[in-house]
C-alpha cells in the first residue's frame, strides 16, 4: 500500500488548495491527491523557493488522519537520513494543529508508471542507465538502515530531464521509525496492515508476498521487477486475483526477458534474473553489486560504440585490392595500436 498513489510533482490542472498554509510555507495550488494524501505546490518565503507539501486528503476523517499520521511521520524519519541526487529531498516535516505535513523537493515531470502506461518502450541502454542510478540510491539507503519495500514504477519519479528520482517512503523500515512504537514486537514487518498488504503485490519480494522476514534483498527484487517491465514492456506476473498473483510470486520464475523480446540483450536479462532470484542468497547482496553489473554493461556497450564509430584511415591507393604504401601500413599500425590500447583500458576499467 502506497501512502500516496498520485506523483508528487505531476502536472496537473490548477486546483484551489484546501488549505492556504502549513507552517511557514504559503499553498499555491493543488498538485494531485490520493485515498489518503494530497500535495501541493507551495512556497518558502525564507528560502525564496517553490517546494511540494504533502498532506492528509482533506476528506478523511479524523480517526483515519490517526490512523495514517505514523506513516508521514515515518516517510519524513526515513527519507530525511537519505541524501542522494536520485532520492527526493525532504525540507521540513511537523504536525501543526492535528495535521502533519512533510516539506519536500518539488519534481517536475511525471512517475514512471505513467510513462510505461501511456506505452513508451524504454531502449535497453535507456533501461540500464535508469535502474542503474536507482540502484545506487537504494544501495546508499540500505547503507544508512532503510529498507523501502514499496520500490515500483510509481515510486520512481523522472524529472523533465530523464532524471530517476526515488519517492514515497511512507512504508520504509528505518531505525527508530515511529511506527514501531504502534507495531507489536513480533509483528511480521511486511503481513498485513488493516486488511491491505504492506507494499504492492505486482513488485512483491517472494519473501515479503509470503510475511516471511525480510532485509535489503527485498528492495533489490523489486528493482528487478521493474527492470523486467521496463524491458519487455510487462510485469512479470498476471492473474485474476491477488491471491493467485501472490502464489505466482511465491512459486514461479518468469520467463526471461531474452525470451520475450530478442531485443533485450542477454546481459541485461541475465541481471534481471538474478535480481529476481526466489531466494535471497541467489540474489546481488547487495544494491551496489547490482548497480556495478550495470555499470560494466553501459561501458562494454560505450566501448563497443566506440569501436564501430572509430573511422578507417584511407590506407589504399590505386585499385581495390591494390597494396599498402608506407603511408598507408603505418596508419594501420597506429590504428591496431589505438584499437588494442583502448581494449586494454577497458579491461582495466571493468575490473
Amino acid at each position: 500500500m502506497s501512502v500516496l498513489s498520485t506523483d508528487p510533482a505531476a502536472p496537473t490542472s490548477p486546483a484551489s488548495p484546501a488549505i492556504s498554509r502549513a507552517g511557514r510555507f504559503y499553498i499555491t495550488r493543488e498538485l494531485g491527491r490520493g485515498s489518503i494524501g494530497c500535495v501541493y505546490l507551495g512556497h518558502d518565503p525564507v528560502i525564496g523557493r517553490d517546494i511540494a507539501i504533502k498532506t492528509f486528503n482533506p476528506r478523511l476523517t479524523p480517526s483515519d488522519r490517526t490512523r495514517f499520521e505514523r506513516q508521514f511521520i515515518n516517510e519524513a524519519r526515513a527519507t530525511g537520513r537519505l541524501s542522494h541526487p536520485h532520492i527526493v529531498t525532504i525540507y521540513d516535516a511537523s504536525v501543526e494543529n492535528g495535521a502533519a505535513y512533510i516539506a519536500m523537493e518539488y519534481l517536475q515531470g511525471r512517475g514512471l508508471n505513467k510513462v510505461l502506461d501511456s506505452g513508451h518502450r524504454f531502449k535497453p541502454d535507456e533501461v540500464a542507465s535508469i535502474v542503474w542510478r536507482i540502484a545506487d540510491a537504494l544501495n546508499h539507503a540500505h547503507q544508512n538502515e532503510v529498507i523501502h519495500r514499496d520500490i515500483k514504477p510509481a515510486n520512481i519519479f523522472m524529472t523533465r530531464d530523464d532524471q530517476p528520482k526515488l519517492i514515497d517512503f511512507g512504508i520504509a523500515r528505518a531505525p527508530n521509525r515511529l511506527a514501531d512504537k504502534f507495531a507489536d514486537a513480533d509483528d511480521p514487518p511486511t503481513l498485513l496492515h488493516g486488511h491491505n498488504l504492506i507494499g504492492t503485490p505486482n513488485y512483491m519480494s517472494p519473501e515479503q508476498a509470503s510475511g516471511k522476514p525480510i532485509d535489503e534483498r527485498t528492495d533489490i527484487y523489486s528493482l528487478g521487477a521493474v527492470m523486467y517491465e521496463m524491458l519487455v514492456g510487462r510485469k512479470p506476473f498476471h492473474a485474476e486475483s491477488a491471491d493467485k498473483l501472490l502464489q505466482q510470486i511465491v512459486t514461479r520464475a518468469p520467463p526471461a526477458p531474452e525470451e520475450l523480446d530478442r531485443r533485450v540483450p542477454a546481459a541485461l536479462s541475465r541481471i534481471v534474473m538474478k535480481a529476481m532470484s526466489k531466494r535471497p542468497e541467489k540474489r546481488y547482496q547487495t544494491a551496489g553489486q547490482m548497480a556495478l553489473d550495470i555499470k560494466r554493461y553501459l561501458l562494454r556497450e560505450r566501448r563497443a560504440r566506440r569501436h564501430m564509430n572509430l573511422a578507417l584511415p584511407p590506407v589504399v591507393q590505386g585499385k581495390p585490392g591494390g597494396r599498402l604504401n608506407g603511408f598507408g601500413r603505418m596508419a594501420w599500425l597506429g590504428y591496431l595500436s589505438l584499437a588494442a590500447a583502448m581494449g586494454i583500458a577497458g579491461f582495466i576499467l571493468l575490473r
